[in-house]
């Protein structure tokens, strides 16, 4: 049984969803200092984001064996995020992350005050590792 899928086109959005103005006002709540909410994380501890001029920068302190690691410092691509269904009217972030023997494709918004930050990791290496992705959540700092 073929289905019918329905799309919505821009005109059916909320104009704040694409609205560069809109959307730039709502950087803003994606800034500050975020801690993870799971004390016991093995991924990211803390990430910072901070604008930099009209751009954003993402800071992170993922966990480690011997200690914090910081990631390099990386700018972020400002996305609108399209939840319209569940009133969202705010940014989201996408930030790629290259190490050399992993690259971490990393997209980051707020859900119902808390920082959602979603990594889809793969390994470059030849290793045999098998990529993943994971989800973490955090509370603001400051």
């Amino acid at each position: 049984m073929p289905q019918t899928l329905e799309f919505k086109q821009s005109s059916h959005l909320d104009p704040q969803l694409y609205d560069p103005a809109a959307i730039s006002a709502n950087v803003e709540k994606l800034t500050g200092r975020w801690l993870n909410t799971n004390r016991e994380t093995r991924g990211i501890a803390e990430c910072v984001i901070e604008p930099d001029g009209p751009d954003l920068i993402v800071k992170v302190i993922a966990t480690g064996v011997e200690g914090p690691i910081a990631w390099p410092t990386m700018r972020a691509a400002v996305l609108a995020n399209l939840e319209e269904e569940a009133g969202q009217r705010t940014a989201a972030l996408a930030v790629n992350f290259e190490f050399g023997f992993m690259k971490s494709e990393t997209y980051i918004r707020i859900n119902k005050g808390v920082l959602v930050i979603v990594l889809f990791n793969s390994f470059l290496d030849g290793s045999g590792r098998s990529n993943y992705v994971t989800r973490e959540f955090f509370n603001r700092a400051d």
